[in-house]
């Protein structure tokens, strides 16, 4: 197992010295622990951790609000805590996109394979992501190009294959993108039309 990054956050300075033993005992590192929801997010932002576990019950800005915005800003998956009396606890899980949710009191049984899931599955979403926005980006170039071509065969004369090879040689010669190329062409084309 390899040493995880993990910051803990709760006001129970008892239940953090106890869920930090029990991280320890697995190998995982506490880089930093918070008592509210404020200097968590601040934890969070600076030492950047592989793993946030928040207790639901803070003061001002309990765990599921803190969760919420670790979630929105993609800084890590989020395990969240809380007594099984909590008030509407799954909805407020569910819409802080908790990775996992653990009832109190915390056992190893059952803390460590929802550290692994939420590991896990944070790096697989992480890679789809990735994987949708570099689609997107061979998308929009490639339509940025046919728009380009279409330009050059209508103002050159040139054929739709002529059109791509030499936007193809102006990439290689200027050791630039496609994408770039398609650009260039198009702002021109358009900074000739507004004269």
């Amino acid at each position: 197992m390899s040493e995880h990054r993990i910051v803990l956050v709760g006001a129970d300075t008892m239940w953090r010295k106890n869920v930090k033993a029990m991280l320890s005992k697995y190998g995982y590192w506490v880089v930093g622990e918070a008592g509210d929801g404020v200097s968590a997010l601040k934890m969070v932002r600076s030492r950047q951790p592989d793993l946030l576990i928040i207790d639901a019950a803070l003061q001002s800005m309990d765990g599921f609000q803190v969760a919420k915005i670790v979630n929105e800003d993609k800084l890590a998956p989020v395990i969240a805590t809380a007594d099984a009396s909590f008030q509407g606890v799954m909805e407020k899980a569910k819409e802080a996109k908790v990775f996992s949710l653990l009832f109190k009191p915390i056992i190893e049984s059952s803390l460590l394979p929802a550290i692994e899931l939420a590991l896990t599955n944070y790096q697989e979403i992480a890679s789809l992501e990735k994987q949708i926005k570099e689609l997107q980006d061979t998308l929009e170039t490639r339509k940025l190009v046919e728009r380009a071509k279409g330009i050059l065969t209508e103002t050159l004369g040139l054929t739709e294959a002529e059109a791509f090879r030499r936007m193809q040689r102006q990439s290689m010669n200027k050791r630039v993108s496609m994408r770039v190329i398609a650009e260039a062409v198009i702002m021109s084309q358009s900074l000739k039309t507004k004269k």
